[in-house]
């Protein structure tokens, strides 16, 4: 089933999407309160929005190689894995902003996990118990604001930095699926979810022993070799194979001010 979040007047709201047709809901899906109404609408009459709004944001890094040859004989001991705030979430169609006085800005195509009910300590063979559906991310990034010690919280942290949608795909399939991404039409990641290095029930049975994952939290699971930087005017197209295609395009930041602590 395809779950979208969308305006309808000044109400958000959730539908079922079924081709060009979304069947409006009551409640949200997330929170199991949800009921399908008489009420139908056509998916251009409407604005996507974010599918949702996280609880909490976790992105894994280096998580792709990018030919058989290159896969590592063993998994790290630590996966590099940070957080994003939710107040960088964006859904489909609306900007990507570039910061002032940055020189570099990256888009990440990547498969988003969405948790559908707490996870602590739960058994790999598990894990799609545990997942509510998924959604199509961009982990918008900007290198400019890295550490050389690799505090990536920053560079990952601004308004706009997390596309998400524009579908939440709840019959979840994840072998085979390829992860790609676009520049004004021109490709630039094609990698499938079997180049990751660490897979998506690892990454989640992992996280449930280091922390406690609630409903609502969104697990970006890594992007492909390809990923490359944006400038305004670009648009940039990230999509998953059976989920869907979330566009965004990119401007700059009508603030003029740099972030610095000065």
């Amino acid at each position: 089933m395809k779950y979208v979040r969308f305006k309808q007047g000044e109400t958000d709201k959730y539908g079922v999407l079924k081709e060009e047709e979304i069947i409006v809901l009551t409640g949200s899906p997330l929170n199991g309160d949800s009921t399908q109404t008489d009420e139908k609408v056509n998916i251009e009459e409407v604005r996507l929005i974010s599918p949702l709004v996280p609880n909490e944001i976790i992105g894994i890094g280096a998580n792709f190689f990018a030919d058989e040859k290159d896969r590592p004989e063993w998994l790290p001991d630590t996966p590099i894995f940070f957080s994003k705030p939710k107040h960088s979430v964006i859904g489909t169609g609306d900007s990507i902003e570039l910061p002032p006085g940055v020189e570099s800005v990256k888009f990440e195509s990547e498969i988003a996990v969405i948790i559908g009910k707490q996870a602590r300590n739960i058994d790999e063979s598990d894990y799609l118990d545990y997942i509510f559906g998924i959604t199509v991310a961009n982990d918008v990034t900007s290198p400019d604001y890295f550490r050389e010690d690799g505090h990536w919280f920053v560079g990952k942290s601004f308004p706009s930095f997390t596309p998400l949608g524009p579908v939440i795909e709840t019959d979840v399939k994840l072998e085979n699926v390829m992860i790609q991404s676009y520049v004004n039409g021109k490709p630039f990641q094609n990698s499938p979810t079997s180049h990751m290095i660490i897979s998506i029930p690892q990454m989640i049975t992992y996280l449930s022993q280091v922390t406690v994952l609630n409903p609502g939290d969104v697990i970006l699971t890594g992007s492909p070799v390809g990923a490359d930087f944006v400038k305004a005017g670009d648009v940039v197209s990230c999509t998953v194979t059976g989920v869907s295609t979330l566009e965004n395009p990119v401007i700059q930041s009508k603030t003029t001010k740099k972030v610095t602590l000065i």
